[in-house]
């Protein structure tokens, strides 16, 4: 064990957090997001049973997000047609706002086909058991300054 670590970190996903470098991207996805085929390139961990805001407010406490970026948060965007409330979006946006301090300027939104070209490209997605719809959130990694 150690002190001071969100115990929903394991040990597989903080290495592959300590991987990273600047720029690389990390999917947090929801449970019905296609991480495996999504992630052929990639690193795919596995959350089940945990949700996307406990993982996103962990990873943010070891995870710093890019500020030579407009966007270092991307959300998938709600297809038109698709009649699908986000609230779980306010609750990402309060997270981030308790760990950067552009708050809800940090956050952007990516068309839902945009997003998955965008998430083949991920060094890393983590698979959770969210069930809220359009949960999906693409962080891109910034520098540990001293």
């Amino acid at each position: 064990m150690l002190k001071g670590i969100p115990k929903i970190l394991s040990p597989q996903l903080l290495m592959v957090l300590a991987e990273m470098g600047h720029s690389d991207r990390l999917v947090i996805a929801d449970g019905n997001f296609p991480a495996e085929s999504m992630g052929r390139d990639a690193i795919v961990i596995r959350a089940d049973g945990h949700g996307v805001p406990e993982l996103l407010d962990a990873i943010l406490q070891v995870f710093p997000l890019d500020t030579y970026v407009e966007h270092p948060v991307s959300l998938m965007e709600v297809m038109p047609g698709d009649n699908v409330a986000t609230p779980i979006w306010d609750t990402y946006k309060a997270i981030i706002k308790k760990h950067d301090s552009r708050g809800d300027a940090a956050v952007g939104q990516v068309e839902r086909f945009a997003f998955y070209e965008q998430a083949k490209t991920c060094y890393a997605i983590i698979a959770t058991g969210e069930t809220a719809l359009y949960a999906n959130v693409m962080l891109q990694k910034g520098v540990v300054t001293p």
